[in-house]
């Protein structure tokens, strides 16, 4: 029992210790800046909307640069543009998303 005791005590002082030694440290933290929605020269491109045709977007954006296949159940494929892509499913936009581009340092 006196052992235990003894453990328990030493293992409460390492403890505190530990935790005052990392409280005397000085924080540090990296930022990260992540520029969510800043896409300049895109806004004025406005995206194909959910449910129009192949047909539309055609009308609309012209010939994309690249089909994908349909791939899956339910098939689904994509159109790359040159400032986005355009996910269909039987025809039908699902999701339009812009492309990123990387700002140079």
């Amino acid at each position: 029992m006196k052992v235990l005791r003894t453990i328990a005590s030493l293992a409460s002082s390492t403890a505190l210790a530990g935790g005052l030694i990392l409280a005397a440290l000085p924080a540090q933290a990296d930022t990260l800046v992540i520029p969510l929605g800043q896409q300049a020269g895109q806004a004025a491109v406005t995206l194909p909307q959910r449910g129009m045709t192949t047909t539309s977007v055609t009308q609309r954006h012209g010939e994309p640069s690249r089909r994908h296949g349909a791939v899956g159940d339910p098939p689904i494929s994509r159109w790359d543009y040159a400032d986005f892509s355009v996910y269909f499913e039987h025809g039908k936009v699902i999701h339009s998303v812009r492309q990123h581009r990387r700002q140079g340092n």
